[in-house]
């Protein structure tokens, strides 16, 4: 029986899914997208988890993009892998709880789009990103809106049209990573934080996480509304009165998520 190809470990309600081709520095093969799609949605639906941790295996990389050993040849017809980015780049956005990721390595092309789909970012001091896919007479679609949504366009566009990788200290200060650590800080350190973050209302970050998303294509007026909207559904809710509680007795709250 072949290995899994993303692994998953939950502990004290983190759940961590690990990209697990080291040998093939974890490029995404249509396998390893179907099951990182299928991870992400179980997360998504067991209460118990309260955020996610998303790594690469080995030291190599964190994931160097699409296998391009898989792509299907363009007189075959369209390859369902694209789609399969599709899915899981969706799954991310939809997931309601809090995705970071501990970046243990290089993140190229599709890598880097899946550390643009998170929430939180740790790096490694050896992690590089990049967008190399015009050297293989490529272009890098499948992550392009997420890289202009968050460099711009003129970052964006040094990084397609170069093919080359920027350093961690260098995605730092472009807004790619939160924090950058020797690398066998990494993982740690990125656990820690999804604790931490975890321990707020899971309704509350739910419906924040999926505002933050509903808005980000919106006209300012439209979104404001939506906002005006959410914040009622919220201050209704029984986490919000909880919270006022514990704060006006001076102590942690305990929230439901309702």
């Amino acid at each position: 029986m072949e290995p899994t190809e993303v692994t998953t470990e939950v502990a004290g309600g983190v759940t961590t899914l690990t990209l697990n081709r080291p040998e093939r520095r974890n490029a995404l093969s249509p396998r390893m997208l179907g099951e990182l799609r299928a991870a992400l949605d179980a997360a998504a639906s067991d209460p118990e988890v309260r955020a996610v941790v998303l790594t690469g295996a080995g030291d190599r990389a964190f994931c160097a993009g699409a296998d391009l050993s898989a792509i299907v040849p363009a007189e075959a017809g369209e390859d369902p892998q694209h789609g399969l980015f599709v899915d899981v780049f969706t799954a991310c956005a939809r997931l309601g709880k809090p995705l970071l990721g501990a970046v243990n390595g290089p993140a190229l092309a599709g890598g880097l789009g899946l550390v643009l789909c998170c929430d939180l970012v740790v790096a490694a001091e050896t992690a590089t990103f990049g967008t190399p896919e015009v050297r293989v007479g490529l272009w890098p679609m499948m992550v392009m809106a997420m890289v202009v949504r968050h460099l711009g366009p003129k970052r964006a566009m040094q990084l397609f049209l170069t093919a080359e990788a920027i350093g961690a200290a260098e995605a730092r200060e472009w807004g790619l990573v939160n924090r950058v650590l020797p690398a066998a800080e990494v993982l740690p350190a990125t656990r820690r934080w999804a604790a931490e973050v975890s321990a707020w209302s899971p309704l509350t970050l739910r419906m924040g996480r999926d505002a933050f998303h509903a808005i980000d294509s919106m006209e300012l007026e439209e979104a404001l509304l939506l906002l005006q909207r959410r914040l009622g559904v919220l201050a209704r809710s029984e986490d919000a009165r909880e919270g006022a509680a514990a704060f006006r007795e001076r102590r942690a709250p305990r929230f439901r998520g309702r």
